[in-house]
C-alpha cells in the first residue's frame, strides 16, 4: 500500500476510536450537572446517589478521550504535512483556541468538581459541572468549525506567492466562526450527543431498575433507578427530534454544497426528479460503478426532498454520480493530481451504507425512549426482562450511528482534503486528499505507526470497556442523607478511583 492509502486509514482507525468517546462525555456533562442540581434544589439523597455513579462514569470517558484525542494533531504535522502547510494558518487557529478556551475551561473545573465537594459552597460547586458541561460543547464548537471548513470554505484567500490558503482578516475569522456548515454541524453533533447520552443513562438505569424489582427491592428500583432513567429517557426524546430537524437541514446544505455526497449516499447514478430512498439495491458491495447499482425497493421521492425540500418537479432536481463526475471534471480536469481516470466523487458503497446505518441504528435508541415512557408512566416500576434486555441492547446503538455520521461526513468529502466552495469553484481554495499527504515520510513509517497506534487504542478500548463495566455493575454507592444549603458534608474523594 502506498503512504495515501495507509495514511488515510491511519486517521480513520485513531478518529473513530477517538469519536466513540467524545459524544458521550458533550452529553453526559450537562445530565450530570442536571442531576446535581435536582439534589440541591430538592435535597433528595438519590439525585446524590446518581450524580456520583454517573460522575464516575464521565471522569473515565474524559480521561480516555483526552488520551486518545492528542493522538489526533500530532498526524496533521507527521502524516498530512503538505495539508498542513496549504491550510495551517485558517485550520490551527480554531485548534489552537479550543485548547485555550474550552479544553482547559472544561478540565480545570472538572478538577474543582471532583475534589471541590466539602471544600466549595454548594452554589460553587455545582456551577463547577455546569462549566464542564459548557467547555465541552465550546471544545465540540471549535474544532467543528476547522472541519466544517473543510467540508465548505469561507473567509479565505488564496496567497500566490506562498501558496497557502489565508485568512481573509478578521472578517474572514468571523466567517469561518459563522459558517452555516458549522451552525448546522455543531447542532447535529451536540443534539446527537444528547441522544448518545440519554441512551446510557437510560440503558443503564433501566436495567438496574429491572434488576432491583425482580431481586425484590422495588423502593431502590422506585426512589433512584426510575428518575435516573427519565432523565435519560427525557434527553432521548428532546435529542432525537433535535437530531431530525437539524439533520434535515445538514442534508439540503450538503446537497447545495456538496452534492456528489448526497449522490453518494442514494447511489444515484444519473440525476433526476423525485428521486426515491433505496431500502433494497444490488451491486453496491462490488463495485464503485453507478451504472452497476440497482435499486430494487425504495420509499418514492425521499432523497429529492431530503436534498432539495421537494418531493415532485423540477425543484427535486437531484444530480447523479455520473452528473457530479462530468461537472467536476470540467472543472477540475486540468489539475496535476487528476486524470482521465480519476473518481471526483465518493466511495459509493461506504457512503451508501454508513449513512444508512447513521439513521438505521437510531432507531434502538427510538424503541427504548417508546417502551421506558410507556413502562414508567405514572410512578410505575416493571420487573420485565424483556426491557431490561432491550436496554442492554441499545446502549452500544447511538455511539456506533454517530461513528458511521462521522465516516459518512468524513469519506463523502472525498477525493477533497479541502472541499470547492461551490460559490467559487475555482478560487484555488481547494485540496485534493492526495495532494495533502506528507512528500517526505514512506510507507514504512506510517505502517508501524499505523499498526502501533491501533493496538494501543485497542487497549485503551478494553480498559475503557472493563472500567465501565465495573462500575456500572456496582451500582449507586450509600450516601448520607443530603444536607441543609448552610450544611456542607465532609469532604470526600469519593469520585477518585
Amino acid at each position: 500500500m502506498e503512504a495515501l492509502d495507509l495514511a488515510r486509514w491511519q486517521f480513520g482507525i485513531t478518529t473513530v476510536y477517538h469519536f466513540v468517546l467524545v459524544p458521550l462525555t458533550i452529553g453526559l456533562a450537562p445530565l450530570v450537572a442536571i442531576m446535581h442540581t435536582a439534589w440541591l434544589r430538592t435535597g433528595k439523597a438519590h439525585w446524590h446517589r446518581l450524580t456520583k455513579f454517573f460522575g464516575k462514569i464521565l471522569l473515565i470517558n474524559f480521561a480516555l478521550g483526552v488520551a486518545t484525542g492528542i493522538v489526533q494533531e500530532f498526524q496533521f504535522g507527521m502524516n498530512w504535512s503538505e495539508y498542513s502547510r496549504f491550510v495551517g494558518d485558517i485550520f490551527g487557529a480554531p485548534l489552537a483556541v479550543e485548547a485555550l478556551a474550552a479544553f482547559f475551561l472544561e478540565s480545570t473545573f472538572l478538577g474543582l468538581w471532583i475534589f471541590g465537594e466539602g471544600r466549595l459552597p454548594r452554589w460553587l460547586h455545582n456551577a463547577c459541572i455546569w462549566a464542564v458541561a459548557v467547555g465541552s460543547s465550546l471544545s465540540a464548537y471549535w474544532i467543528l468549525a476547522a472541519n466544517s471548513w473543510m467540508q465548505h470554505p469561507v473567509g479565505a484567500v488564496f496567497n500566490e506567492e506562498t501558496g497557502r490558503a489565508e485568512l481573509d482578516g478578521v472578517a474572514g475569522f468571523v466567517e469561518v466562526m459563522t459558517n452555516n456548515t458549522l451552525l448546522a454541524a455543531f447542532a447535529h453533533t451536540i443534539t446527537a450527543s444528547f441522544l448518545v447520552a440519554g441512551t446510557f443513562v437510560a440503558g443503564i438505569c433501566g436495567w438496574w431498575l429491572v434488576r432491583s424489582a425482580q431481586a425484590g427491592r422495588a423502593e431502590e428500583a422506585r426512589d433512584i433507578w426510575r428518575p435516573g432513567a427519565y432523565v435519560g429517557l427525557i434527553a432521548m426524546v428532546v435529542a432525537g427530534l433535535g437530531v431530525i430537524a437539524s439533520g434535515d437541514v445538514q442534508g439540503k446544505l450538503m446537497y447545495e454544497q456538496q452534492p456528489g455526497k448526497m449522490a453518494a449516499a442514494e447511489a444515484v447514478c444519473n440525476g433526476g426528479e423525485g428521486v426515491g430512498f433505496s431500502l433494497l439495491s444490488v451491486g453496491i458491495p462490488g463495485s464503485n460503478d453507478c451504472e452497476d447499482i440497482n435499486h430494487i425497493l425504495e420509499i418514492p421521492y425521499l432523497t429529492s426532498f431530503l436534498g432539495t425540500g421537494s418531493f415532485t418537479g423540477e425543484d427535486s432536481y437531484l444530480p447523479g454520480v455520473a452528473d457530479v463526475q462530468r461537472e467536476q471534471m470540467e472543472l477540475y480536469g486540468s489539475l496535476d493530481s487528476v486524470d482521465e481516470d480519476t473518481e471526483l466523487y465518493p466511495n459509493l458503497f461506504i457512503s451508501f451504507w454508513s449513512f444508512r446505518l447513521m439513521i438505521g441504528l437510531a432507531v434502538f435508541s427510538a424503541a427504548l425512549a417508546l417502551a421506558g415512557l410507556w413502562l414508567l408512566r405514572k410512578g410505575r416500576i416493571t420487573d420485565s426482562t424483556w426491557f431490561s434486555r432491550l436496554c442492554l441492547v441499545a446502549l452500544p446503538m447511538p455511539f456506533l450511528a454517530s461513528s458511521f455520521g462521522w465516516i459518512f461526513t468524513e469519506m463523502g468529502r472525498q477525493p477533497w482534503v479541502v472541499h470547492p466552495n461551490p460559490a467559487n469553484p475555482v478560487d484555488q481554495v481547494m485540496l485534493l486528499t492526495t495532494d495533502g499527504v506528507s512528500t517526505v515520510v514512506s510507507p514504512g513509517t506510517v505502517l508501524t505507526s499505523l499498526v502501533v497506534f491501533t493496538l494501543l487504542y485497542a487497549a485503551l478500548g478494553v480498559v475503557w470497556f472493563r472500567l465501565i463495566r465495573r462500575y456500572v455493575r456496582e451500582g449507586v454507592l450509600p450516601v448520607e442523607e443530603s444536607t441543609a444549603d448552610d450544611e456542607q458534608p465532609e469532604p470526600t474523594l469519593s469520585f477518585a478511583y
